[in-house]
């Protein structure tokens, strides 16, 4: 039995369905794929303490490649979804604020331990890298413009803070000891 070109891609179109060059099971349909990467989306929205979006225009692979490698590195997500389904899974976890401002190439940087490290990390590699630019984020679950999240990138980091807070404790401890040091040794230069 011979069967021409055309009743075989008849064939591969009907019984599957081909996306992003992968093969799905015969059953599953655009849409449920769909439906499962915006609840995918969804739920990383939800649960990560921080979502910074960047567009990554311009960039060269090289330069997106090292960008991802200091985001896997402080153990951020960094993903790049179609915006529609990212809007949608916006409008599921309840931003709002994040719908409108999904346009163009986008990229987003999940943190989930510490807020303010994606924060930080693009910011550097935005000014080293002119072609990255911050567009937008949620932080804890507040919205933040580009601005915000510069401002939120220089804030030292927890354990830059709680060693400065010790230091500063340290200091009128450490001053006192000196102080009660210099009378004894005045007292005993005095022969008292």
């Amino acid at each position: 039995m011979s069967i021409n070109m055309t009743e075989a891609f008849s064939y591969v179109r009907q019984n599957r369905l081909v996306t992003n060059k992968k093969e799905v099971a015969p059953t599953m349909k655009a849409i449920d794929i769909k439906k499962e990467v915006v609840a995918e989306i969804t739920d990383k929205l939800q649960r990560s303490a921080s979502a910074i979006v960047v567009d990554y225009r311009g960039l060269k692979v090289e330069e997106v490649t090292e960008l991802r490698k200091q985001f896997r590195e402080a153990g951020i997500e960094y993903k790049v979804y179609k915006n529609t389904l990212t809007r949608l899974a916006a409008k599921n976890a309840g931003m709002e604020e994040l719908v409108k401002e999904l346009v163009g190439p986008n990229a987003i940087a999940f943190g989930y331990d510490d807020p303010v490290a994606p924060a930080r990390i693009a910011d550097k590699f935005a000014k080293e890298h002119k072609n990255l630019e911050i567009r937008v984020g949620v932080v804890e679950g507040a919205f933040y413009n580009a601005e915000k999240i510069k401002a939120l990138a220089d804030i030292p980091s927890r354990e830059v803070l709680i060693a400065k807070l010790l230091g500063s404790l340290k200091a009128p401890v450490s001053n006192f000891a000196y102080l009660i040091k210099a009378i004894a040794d005045k007292k005993e230069a005095e022969g008292v």
